[in-house]
């Protein structure tokens, strides 16, 4: 292989060892450790780059190894080895001859430069030498002078000293008139050095003069230190004080720290005012200029003024560090309690991030003067319960602005009102459901999206808060939806619900509403929530992902999608029960033997008729209009009446006991060839099917009432009559009139049933009785408006 082939390293370090070979004749120069002279081990007699290298031995090698175009190329490569290596030494030649001309020519101008320079130097010494001379002149003139002066000058200061120590007296008892006491100590302390070595001698009297002052300013300092109407700073700084004094300031720590406590109640968070003040300052049109409220002002200096006295506190006492850290630990506690109070009240997340900026400046202005108590990290803690009491709080009220727009349904039958419309309660309550949802959403997200440090490692906290308090927040909805709509009430008291007052009106169309919200919740809240929590409160995962997301919609959708239908039944029931009751007394209270021939209509069928009025009346307010359906077969099935029926109008002329007898036997075959019709089936969210399903289950009570008694000639012609005038307007009612056709039908088979002589009326008597009926009924309607 030839050298351009070979390795660049490789390269490299094979041409420094020649080049180094060749400019060092000196043999004990060892080349570099990477050469191959560097691995004595390795040399062989036919290796090339070696001293030791044989060119016989070599050849011979190649001979006996290589045949005839092998040695030809290893003649090719060594004389492109030896071409390559000559230009390398020549290039290296010319670069090291450039670099000793280029030194010589640098000697010669230091030779040239360097000539004058030594004549230059002997005159700058003899200069020197000049000056030296003359400055020791100097010295020598002016050396009397000198000490003269610096005597006089320590004369001079001493006589201050004197003059101090002889004025001492006075400065004392002008910083006792002016309370500078911090000045007097300073002065005394100033003077102690004097007064231990003179004390006794020269200036026995300014000495007794001025411990005379000092006794003063001591009892004076101690009677700051212990009053209360002094500021935490000045007695922190009379204890300082009396300390430099060597005053026993240790026997007074408990007293100290126990009126330093006491001040914290003056510390406390006056919520009520920061809130006042945050609204004074959004409608001030000068905002943006104030830095803060008045009120926060004040706090932060009480705050200040409490860290410096801990700052004192510290040095005065070195051993009440865990008093102080438990002090600024309960002030901190206190500060999170009031916050706690304060967000069960009804506030926004603006002023929730108001308190707890303060808080926070607090417990920051603290941690400088007492980092050892680690108040961020205990405020932390208190933080996340506090953030969890609003979180809490907010929820509450939003379930109580959802109850208050639902009781609405009975506050105005409460007050005396006129009725209110059910369909004002749903859509008030559908707004206080979402809006309520977005503004309190809105709030977390604020919270959520402060700067606040305080807040920044609770991010994933207030996230799973969020979707915890919703997940809970719907199952107590849900039960509180259950307590509105009586669902867990006493039997007695689910009983009196079938009374007819108008309170008991409200209530079922309470109920009503309660169906239709939850539908409402199941499809439309709870997907917009989910979204919204999708886009702003995704991640979390404090609570651990072990226990599952914290909001799961899909349960929450079928807890509603559940509490519809229940609703929903429990309208149909309450509804129900109130037309029995009707039908009960009805039946049960004249007696059906001594009937007399019936004259009119009775009166239970407006009765009846209102109550169906009084329920569409509802549900047209609550639910929507379904797509009508009339299922009839002419042929035969549920429209075959025994009024209707050929055959049994044939055998009703016939003898009592015949007639009797044929329309048993009539009533039985009829049910063998009926159609089977279906008469309960699901209710759905519509007009329609609710009004169809109360009226089906009340023809079917009616039914069963009728089965209970007995019946004269004239009862039964009663019966007949009733439900024929029904027959009509209920058909108008319900989407099923194949259905309310088979149960009157049934009504009258069972009355005939359970008659002792079942001759019906005749129809030209039926039909003139119900004429009447209906217009008796047109008279009463515009005497009614």
């Amino acid at each position: 292989m030839g050298v351009d082939d070979l390795p660049m390293d490789d390269k490299a370090k094979r041409m420094r060892d020649l080049l180094s070979s060749f400019y060092s004749p000196d043999p004990s120069i060892s080349p570099s450790p990477d050469s191959p002279s560097a691995r004595p081990q390795q040399i062989t007699l036919d290796d090339i780059n070696s001293t030791s290298f044989d060119p016989d031995h070599y050849m011979n090698f190649l001979v006996e190894k290589s045949n005839l175009e092998g040695l030809l190329q290893r003649h090719v490569e060594m004389a492109a080895e030896i071409k390559n290596l000559d230009t390398d030494l020549q290039m290296l030649v010319y670069e090291n001859y450039n670099k000793f001309i280029s030194a010589t020519d640098t000697i010669k101008r230091m030779k040239t430069n360097i000539v004058g320079m030594e004549s230059n130097m002997e005159g700058l010494l003899e200069k020197i030498m000049s000056v030296q001379s003359r400055s020791d002149g100097v010295n020598t003139l002016l050396f009397e002078k000198r000490e003269h002066i610096e005597k006089l000058h320590r004369t001079y200061n001493l006589l201050r000293k004197v003059q101090f120590i002889f004025d001492l007296p006075v400065r004392l008892g002008k910083c006792i008139k002016s309370e500078a006491y911090a000045d007097a100590v300073r002065f005394y302390i100033g003077a102690m050095p004097i007064f231990k070595a003179y004390g006794d001698s020269s200036f026995q009297d300014c000495k007794q003069a001025s411990e005379e002052a000092m006794a003063i300013i001591i009892k004076n300092l101690q009677g700051k230190l212990f009053s209360d109407s002094e500021s935490i700073q000045a007695r922190a700084e009379a204890a300082v004080l009396l300390k430099q004094l060597d005053f026993p300031v240790e026997s007074l720590k408990a007293r100290l720290l126990e009126k330093l406590a006491q001040s914290l109640a003056d510390l406390q968070l006056k919520t009520k005012e920061l809130s006042n003040a945050s609204v004074d300052s959004k409608d001030s049109s000068k905002e943006e200029s104030i830095p803060c409220s008045a009120p926060a002002a004040a706090h932060e200096a009480s705050v200040r003024e409490f860290a410096e006295a801990l700052r004192a506190y510290c040095v005065i006492f070195p051993d009440s560090e865990n008093q102080l850290v438990k002090l600024a630990q309960d002030l901190v506690t206190k500060h999170f309690e009031t916050t706690g109070e304060y967000v069960k009240e009804r506030i926004c997340s603006a002023e929730l991030l108001r308190v707890l900026r303060v808080i926070w400046k607090d417990v920051l202005l603290m941690d400088e003067v007492l980092h050892e108590a680690a108040l961020p990290d205990y405020s932390l803690e208190a933080a996340k319960v506090a953030v969890k009491q609003y979180v809490a709080s907010r929820f509450s009220h939003l379930l109580h602005d959802i109850s208050d727009a639902l009781t609405k349904v009975h506050g105005r039958q409460k007050d005396g009102g006129k009725e209110y419309s059910l369909q004002v309660v749903l859509e008030t309550s559908k707004k206080a459901v979402l809006q309520g949802s977005m503004d309190v959403l809105l709030d977390f997200r604020q919270i959520l999206e402060d700067n606040l440090e305080l807040l920044v490692n609770l991010k994933d906290l207030i996230i799973d808060l969020v979707q915890e308090g919703f997940q809970d927040f719907f199952r107590a909805l849900d039960d509180h939806f259950l307590l509105l709509s009586g669902r867990n009430i006493s039997p007695s008291q689910d009983q009196g619900l079938t009374e007819g007052t108008q309170g008991d009106k409200a209530f079922a169309g309470l109920v009503l509403v309660l169906a239709q919200l939850s539908v409402f919740i199941e499809q439309t809240a709870i997907p917009r929530i989910t979204e919204e929590i999708a886009a702003s409160f995704s991640g979390g995962g404090v609570r651990g992902y072990e226990n599952g997301p914290a909001f799961v919609p899909g349960e929450i959708c079928r807890i509603f999608r559940s509490a519809g239908e229940k609703f929903l039944n429990l309208y149909i029931k309450m509804r129900t029960q109130r037309i029995s009751l009707l039908l009960k007394k009805r039946f049960t209270t004249p007696n059906w033997i001594k009937h007399k021939e019936p004259r009119e209509v009775h009166m239970f069928v407006d009765l009846f008729l209102q109550e169906l009025g009084a329920i569409g009346h509802e549900v047209k307010q609550i639910l929507p209009q379904g797509l009508r359906r009339h299922r009839r077969n002419d042929s035969n099935g549920s429209t075959a009446s025994s009024r209707s029926n050929p055959l049994r109008e044939e055998k009703l002329t016939q003898s009592n006991t015949q007639r009797a007898r044929s329309q048993l036997l009539e009533t039985h075959l009829a049910k063998l060839f009926k159609q089977k019709v279906e008469i309960f089936t699901k209710v759905e969210y519509t007009q329609e099917s609710v009004v169809s399903t109360i009226v089906k289950l009340s023809l079917k009570s009616l039914q069963e009432f009728v089965r209970l008694q007995t019946f004269n000639r004239s009862g039964f012609q009663q019966i007949q009559l009733d439900i024929q005038f029904l027959r009509t307007p209920l058909k108008e009612t319900v989407e099923d009139e194949a259905a309310v056709d088979f149960l009157l039908d049934e009504v009258i088979v069972g009355a005939s049933e359970r008659c002792l002589d079942p001759i019906p009326l005749e129809p030209p008597i039926l039909d003139k009785l119900i004429q009447a009926k209906l217009a008796k009924t047109r008279d009463q309607i515009p005497s009614a408006s």
